[in-house]
């Protein structure tokens, strides 16, 4: 009897429970659970990504911070040398002497006495003519210098060329002594150059002869006279062509 009352006491336990009718409550608190689980986990992964990355950005603004301290201890090191020299210089007697220009004294300009006149006129200044004679001085020096290099310079000669037409008698002239009496013609300023034999009609023919001559030392006129001595050869002569140098 007493374990019959036993068993039936848990049957009546069971039946007061209602876990197992309920099976899908519990079911859905789970789920809850175990997913607000993953999440939390989720949450600290990110959370530790981001602390890492914060962390990396710190250290780098520390490296920063420290290239830019020692950037400026160099720019105060500099400074400092700045100072130090600028303070050198100012107290160096060869600042002072370049700083300060020595002053440009003029030259004295003596007064000239006037006899006759008042006491206020008696002191002329001449407005500096010594720097006026210094100056005429110079210049004349100057062109004096010009005058004899110009007149060192060879001058200019001037030159003609002329071409000359000899004519004989007949055609019986020999006309190689012709011509040889006309190179004879000698002269300051003179001189002869090619020559040829142009045939001028029924077997007579023409010296043609070129010459260069000094205009201010032999002209056409004195040419022609020296040449028409030779009148056993020469009937005439002409200027077949002129031309300057």
């Amino acid at each position: 009897m007493p374990k019959k009352s036993t068993k039936m006491s848990g049957l009546q336990c069971l039946a007061t429970e209602n876990v197992w009718f309920d099976k899908q409550r519990y079911d859905d608190a789970e789920k809850c659970f175990y997913e607000g689980a993953n999440g939390t986990a989720a949450k600290s992964s990110s959370h530790g990504a981001g602390d890492q990355e914060l962390v990396s950005r710190m250290k780098g603004m520390e490296l920063e911070n420290q290239t830019l301290h020692k950037v400026v201890e160099e720019m105060r090191a500099a400074l400092k040398k700045l100072e130090l020299r600028v303070a050198s210089l100012e107290k160096s007697p060869a600042a002072v002497t370049c700083a300060k220009a020595a002053p440009v004294k003029a030259a004295p300009v003596k007064p000239v006495k006037v006899e006759n006149g008042d006491d206020d006129d008696s002191d002329i200044d001449l407005f500096g003519s010594d720097d006026d004679e210094e100056a005429e001085r110079i210049k004349q020096e100057r062109l004096d210098a010009y005058a004899a290099k110009k007149s060192k310079k060879p001058a200019l000669i001037a030159k003609s060329s002329i071409l000359l037409d000899v004519k004989p008698w007949d055609d019986e002239t020999d006309m190689g002594k012709l011509e040889e009496c006309v190179r004879s013609v000698q002269m300051d300023g003179l001189l002869w150059g090619a020559s040829k034999l142009v045939p001028v009609g029924y077997g007579i023919k023409k010296l043609q002869i070129n010459c260069v001559v000094e205009d201010d030392k032999v002209g056409t006129d004195i040419l022609e006279e020296e040449l028409t001595k030779f009148e056993d050869y020469i009937q005439s002569i002409d200027v077949a062509a002129f031309n300057k140098i």
